[in-house]
């Protein structure tokens, strides 16, 4: 079952199964271990800290987004948070209706709408959030803090990569041509 099976496992039948592929796989390892540590650090950080606020990864992440930024437009909450304006929509009329969040029109234009923390949604990830960061360090426990810096230097480079060159790779890409991989030469701000 392979909900059952160890990183190890997994990493030998990919590789058993792959033998004959000329394939990338240091590449391959990399993407799958973003993958996988990113399922593992969620999971496990919405059944130690976010079950017992009632809140979902989702909720969370877009309570987070609008706490570090304040007041913002939905369409960039739900970019930011990493969701779909109709995944936000459902997402904070839950926190709204919860007191967490609340929507407002924007001033100016009446087709925009805005999300702001309630005083309530406030002191909620002023309690969460360090219980979370407790979390952060617990599951980053096995390396050292320059590991944890060139961790998080390395994905951000990975991140560049797709914002900086994943749309014209993914034309290049519909068009059935094969481009040349890219590799972004601004280095990521520490």
């Amino acid at each position: 079952m392979p909900g059952q099976r160890s990183i190890t496992e997994a990493e030998k039948l990919a590789a058993a199964k792959l033998g004959g592929f000329p394939i990338r796989r240091e590449q391959m390892a990399a993407v799958a271990n973003i993958y996988r540590a990113a399922s593992a650090v969620r999971q496990h950080l919405e059944n130690s800290v976010l079950r017992g606020s009632d809140l979902t990864w989702t909720a969370f992440v877009v309570l987070w987004v609008v706490w570090v930024w304040g007041e913002s437009e939905t369409r960039h909450v739900a970019e930011e948070a990493g969701i779909s304006k109709g995944t936000l929509t459902g997402v904070a009329r839950t926190l709204e209706s919860r007191g967490l969040l609340r929507r407002s029109d924007h001033p100016t234009d009446g087709r925009l709408v805005l999300l702001a923390l309630t005083d309530q949604g406030e002191e909620l990830m002023r309690r969460v959030f360090p219980e979370f960061n407790e979390e952060e360090a617990f599951v980053t426990a096995g390396l050292s803090d320059a590991e944890c810096r060139s961790l998080a230097e390395g994905l951000r480079t990975v991140v560049l990569q797709v914002e900086e060159h994943g749309e014209e790779r993914r034309r290049t890409l519909l068009n059935g041509a094969e481009p040349a991989p890219r590799r972004s030469g601004r280095r990521p701000k520490a």
